[in-house]
């Protein structure tokens, strides 16, 4: 892609979020950023009344100048609608946002910057994770710092804060075969030797739910199974089954 309509688009997926989508729309509206940006989202054909929140905030988003987009239909999934969302981009730089989490006020004016600063192809910060009880009341967990270091493990890297140039996805898309493809595409373009840049600042909020923190001791093989897969298969170590290990074992004792 020679040229840009914005400096950022953001790719929401969605599917029956009527819950938390407004939380997430509401960060995204108000970012200050001179740049101009979109907002792609990719539902996968809600029943619940997560597009008429959507459609309710159109005005503001029409009176702020950002382009909204929205499509709603069956899909294979997360990532499936992830790579749906960026094929139709047209920013420089692409972040994904899931339709529970949400951005730090002032986001996207420390990704810019820093863009501006070092040219990154891909960029990531620090995430605060919240608690959600059965009633929906959120509490902090921690700030899960962001690191670039060896050896090359997931705990110091945070999808909800990764933005990355628009023309590297022409050349990775997410496979749509794990819980775990965000993790093998970061892997994909870390060993192919692009710029990596890590900012320890606050840049999104993650909520502790959802399949990648189910209970259970076969969610949890599987996950580690999983996971293991895509290390060996990037080329990493067998010792890495002990990390794959310890992340899940930390998940079951967790309260």
């Amino acid at each position: 892609m020679e040229s840009h309509m914005y400096r950022f688009s953001i790719i929401t997926p969605t599917f029956n979020s009527a819950k938390t989508i407004y939380t997430t729309l509401e960060s995204v509206l108000h970012q200050d950023v001179n740049q101009r940006y979109e907002h792609i989202i990719i539902d996968g054909g809600s029943t619940d009344d997560t597009l008429q929140i959507i459609e309710s905030k159109r005005a503001e988003y029409d009176a702020l100048g950002i382009p909204l987009t929205v499509i709603s239909e069956k899909d294979q999934g997360i990532y499936d609608a992830m790579n749906k969302g960026i094929r139709l981009a047209k920013g420089e730089i692409v972040g994904i946002i899931n339709s529970d989490d949400w951005y730090e006020a002032g986001a996207f004016q420390k990704v810019s910057q820093n863009y501006d600063e070092t040219g990154f192809d891909l960029f990531y910060g620090d995430l605060r994770i919240w608690d959600e009880d059965q009633n929906g009341h959120l509490k902090e967990r921690l700030i899960k710092k962001a690191r670039l270091r060896k050896p090359v493990v997931s705990r110091d890297w945070n999808h909800p804060t990764m933005f990355v140039r628009r023309e590297l996805y022409d050349k990775y898309q997410y496979r749509c075969e794990s819980l775990h493809d965000d993790w093998d595409l970061y892997l994909r373009i870390r060993n192919d030797g692009y710029k990596i840049v890590v900012l320890n600042e606050l840049i999104a909020n993650f909520r502790l739910n959802g399949t990648s923190h189910e209970k259970g001791l076969k969610k949890s093989i599987h996950r580690g199974r999983e996971r293991y897969r895509i290390y060996r298969r990037n080329g990493y170590s067998r010792w890495y089954w002990f990390e794959c290990v310890a992340i899940e074992l930390a998940k079951m004792i967790a309260k």
